[in-house]
């Protein structure tokens, strides 16, 4: 079963769904049945890739100094983080650049350790005030997962996987998607935001019935192998 999760990593309820969409996964027990394909979607390409500034700062301009609706917004997302389990800290997060964190997600996938980055990223820049600026850091968490640190170098200096990036937008203008977390199942059913629980878990189940018939066999005696054929 695929399922694939166009998300940034700078968006704190990418984070809370992702969580959610593993926590189904594990109720139902499809940890080997699933295939996850992430794509990249940078929420602010023109970010500076040198440069940080303060969550809660943006945040105030976006409610253009309205204290109470903003606060209103952090506790919603506190509600929602807490609910599974998650702590964010606010105060120490970081707006960044995203697309090099997106660049070693794609180097990551082809080692078969995207999901290891990604949660990796996702919790120490939501929870320890990782700055996604730092390529050396970045570099770093690739090394600790067993990739060596050339590769990994190689993709900062020379902006490798453009490509796949350029794929992932063209996907997502394909799809009208306009926001994220947008999780796609089997091509057949989609996941817009965070939802509870039960919907990932129902969701699931609904892809899981379409991957089965996919890979229904009608077997024939009428078959040949390199033993020669059966009639």
């Amino acid at each position: 079963m695929k399922i694939e999760i166009f998300s940034d990593f700078s968006c704190p309820f990418c984070y809370i769904s992702k969580t959610k969409l593993f926590n189904a996964i594990q109720e139902l027990g499809l940890q080997h049945q699933v295939e996850i394909e992430y794509k990249a979607y940078q929420l602010k390409p023109d970010a500076s890739k040198t440069e940080t500034c303060n969550y809660k700062e943006e945040m105030m301009q976006r409610f253009q100094g309205r204290q109470f609706k903003m606060q209103e917004a952090i506790d919603a997302v506190h509600a929602h983080a807490n609910e599974v389990g998650l702590t964010y800290n606010v105060d120490e997060i970081k707006i960044a650049n995203t697309e090099n964190a997106h660049r070693l997600a794609k180097l990551a996938a082809t080692f078969n350790v995207a999901d290891a980055f990604i949660e990796h990223v996702m919790n120490g820049y939501f929870s320890n005030g990782f700055d996604m600026n730092d390529t050396s850091a970045l570099i770093d968490i690739i090394v600790s997962l067993g990739i060596p640190r050339e590769h990994a170098k190689q993709v900062i200096d020379e902006q490798l996987f453009s490509e796949e990036l350029a794929q992932d937008r063209y996907d997502a203008q394909q799809l009208q998607i306009s926001s994220v977390p947008f999780m796609v199942f089997e091509n057949a059913y989609g996941i817009k935001g965070v939802e509870p629980l039960e919907i990932y878990m129902k969701t699931l189940k609904q892809a899981q019935g379409i991957a089965k018939k996919r890979i229904t066999v009608i077997e024939s005696d009428a078959v040949c192998s390199n033993d020669g054929c059966k009639i």
